[in-house]
């Protein structure tokens, strides 16, 4: 099932440090099979504050996300962001083919007796 690494990243002055971390990345991603939905696009705030803007990046699985995360190259340029800029990253299962919210409802509704 497809895999998701989400960043919320707040605005910061770029620097060389950003854009080598930029420029470096799509080559950490690639033995994992990563590949870019969305990076550094104009958000559209609907509801709540959201400073900063969203990175989008799927895998094939959560194994491939973890491992990309984790591995030396990746790890070898994280700091370049972390040093300037503020964010959460998470990883994230996306749901099957044919998924069904309201059938989660139907099942939580009966696990929660209501």
């Amino acid at each position: 099932m497809t895999a998701y690494a989400v960043a919320h990243i707040r605005p910061t002055q770029l620097n060389e440090d950003i854009l080598t971390y930029i420029e470096a990345i799509q080559a950490t991603l690639d033995p994992f099979g990563g590949r870019f939905l969305v990076h550094g696009a104009e958000v559209e705030v609907l509801e709540g504050p959201f400073p900063g803007t969203v990175v989008m990046i799927a895998f094939p699985g959560m194994e491939g996300a973890r491992a990309w995360y984790t591995s030396e190259a990746y790890q070898a340029i994280l700091p370049l962001r972390t040093r300037h800029m503020e964010g959460e990253v998470v990883l994230v299962e996306g749901v099957p083919a044919g998924y069904d919210a309201g059938k989660t409802a139907a099942r939580l509704r009966t696990e929660a007796g209501l």
